[in-house]
């Protein structure tokens, strides 16, 4: 997918303004019929080339994404996070709305994504992350502190990472997000700061 793509946005809206209509005209009823909605309208797109050539990939990845994964595709979730990606709504919004976009993109990027009691977090019952899995883990502590009622984020927040740290990369900065490492033994071991935050 060309995620540098900023007409990527008018694709999304389109995509996601037709599976509204459908469900007001009562057309689908259901996830399964959401994702099946989204892979026939994505193939018309494509065969009759509704958009411009430089959405050809775009088109392509999503439809490959819906025919290979069905339900699990979840193309209007991924329909949406590029709408507000690429639209720059997702910039207006509050840190913690914008990390938890950022996650839903990891997500859809087929990383583990959990939050870790304080059990699982250290200790002995500390929880074994395989390498060779790409995935994000963070504090359920620092995560339920780390935040004030409006949404903006009070302080550092510790997450274990394994997998490729560029391509995180990009989807946090993508969700006005950054990740640093973090001194000590634990090589895993990282922090997730909004753009603009400052520890006090």
């Amino acid at each position: 997918m060309d995620k540098g793509n900023l007409n990527v946005s008018h694709l999304a809206w389109c995509g996601l303004v037709a599976l509204h209509t459908a469900r007001l005209d009562g057309q689908i009823k259901s996830p399964a019929q959401d994702n099946l909605f989204l892979t026939r309208w994505l193939a018309s797109a494509e065969k009759q080339r509704r958009f411009p050539k430089a959405l050809a990939s775009d088109i392509s990845w999503l439809l490959r994404e819906g025919r290979a994964k069905g339900l699990r595709a979840d193309l209007p979730g991924k329909l949406d996070y590029l709408w507000q990606a690429e639209s720059g709504n997702l910039s207006d919004q509050n840190d913690l709305f914008r990390l938890l976009h950022a996650f839903h993109a990891v997500k859809l990027a087929d990383w583990a994504c959990m939050v870790l009691t304080d059990a699982e977090w250290s200790g002995r019952r500390q929880q074994k992350l395989s390498p060779g899995v790409s995935g994000i883990y963070l504090s359920r502590t620092a995560m339920d502190n780390g935040f004030c009622d409006e949404g903006r984020q009070l302080i550092a927040l510790p997450a274990r990472i394994t997998g490729e740290l560029h391509a995180l990369d990009a989807l946090l900065n993508r969700s006005g997000w950054r990740r640093t490492k973090a001194a000590g033994d634990d090589p895993l071991l990282h922090y997730l700061l909004a753009v603009g935050f400052t520890e006090e």
